[in-house]
């Protein structure tokens, strides 16, 4: 059995072509073609959650594409799946890669360097009757600072780059899909998450062996700026996951939004996923207090296990709630 997202999908790259190829002043009539009346745009900090196509476009897309001229959207990963969460009833378009351009003007104080810029997004849209009523778009603003030179946080534990795709290089979902390797996928995303809700196997398990659990020996995680990217599971136990958990305490799992897979890719949003307490997170101050923590996943899976992990973290949002506003310092101290 083919799973069939064929006029959602169609609708999502309509939209694109249109707005990627939009004048400044035609942005807002693109959305407004292609969004619903009712409307909810969830995005990172400084733009947070936003409730009509008109405040998208001039908050958000505006002066981003006056910032990043020649705007090129540079997918890897181009999904569409039956949410989850929702019992399996709304139907999702998700869309990861890189908007680059020529960053030429200021954006959210960063300031321009006139040379080609990346920012990693991902962005899953709900799509009813035609029309996209729910957007998740998260998007790595610091990874754009320390492009241009910047510093927003200490040294990360791991790599920083300009991540790829997958390394399969098939992640452009445009035509139907086996449904079988879409459950295949949803199986593992769905075994990872309930296996470290708590962390609890911590106590019982070296943390090398519990990511055995769900994980290939050559998994990548590929993580945001401030943390960095990381390859196999003793690396990344080292890099991202150990820092991660003994960073961190009081962990709550909030939940998703909106969960999918198709083919050998899937992933999940939550607003917040996680509520956690810093305690040496990143080299941070911290105040010991709990911050919530917006996440994008996307995940490619090989055999049974997964084998590559995109993150979007709102860094910018989770230091805020600490009293760290990321965006004001650069200004102090560039």
């Amino acid at each position: 059995m083919m799973s069939n997202f064929q006029k959602e999908k169609k609708l999502i790259l309509d939209y694109y072509r249109e707005l990627d190829s939009a004048e400044h002043g035609d942005v807002s009539t693109v959305l407004e073609n292609f969004i619903s009346k009712e409307y909810v745009w969830r995005g990172f900090h400084p733009f947070n959650e936003l409730s009509s196509s008109q405040e998208v476009s001039k908050i958000f897309w505006e002066p981003f594409r006056h910032a990043f001229k020649n705007m090129q959207r540079r997918m890897d990963i181009f999904i569409a799946g039956n949410n989850e969460i929702d019992g399996f009833k709304s139907v999702w378009v998700v869309s990861m890669g890189h908007l680059m351009g020529l960053f030429d003007n200021d954006w959210l104080g960063i300031k321009p360097s006139r040379k080609m810029a990346f920012l990693r997004y991902c962005e899953f849209n709900k799509v009813e009757n035609g029309k996209i009523t729910e957007t998740a778009m998260f998007f790595d603003i610091p990874h754009v600072m320390m492009q241009v030179g910047l510093k927003p946080f200490p040294p990360q534990t791991a790599a920083h780059l300009v991540q790829p795709g997958p390394m399969t290089h098939d992640g452009l979902l445009f035509e139907e899909q086996d449904a079988k390797e879409g459950k295949k996928t949803l199986a593992a995303i769905d075994f990872m998450v309930n296996d470290i809700r708590t962390w609890k196997k911590q106590k019982e398990l070296p943390l090398v062996d519990e990511l055995r659990r769900s994980w290939n020996e050559d998994m990548i995680w590929w993580g945001p700026a401030g943390i960095g990217a990381t390859y196999t599971i003793e690396r990344y136990a080292e890099q991202h996951s150990g820092p991660f958990r003994s960073g961190l305490k009081d962990r709550t799992f909030n939940g998703h939004l909106c969960r999918i897979a198709e083919g050998s890719f899937g992933g999940f949003f939550g607003w917040p996923n996680l509520t956690l307490t810093p305690i040496g997170f990143m080299d941070m101050p911290s105040t010991g207090k709990p911050s919530d923590m917006r996440v994008i996943d996307m995940y490619r899976r090989e055999g049974d296990k997964l084998s590559e992990n995109w993150i979007f973290i709102d860094l910018l949002h989770f230091w805020n709630q600490q009293g760290i506003d990321i965006l004001d310092r650069i200004k102090i101290n560039p």
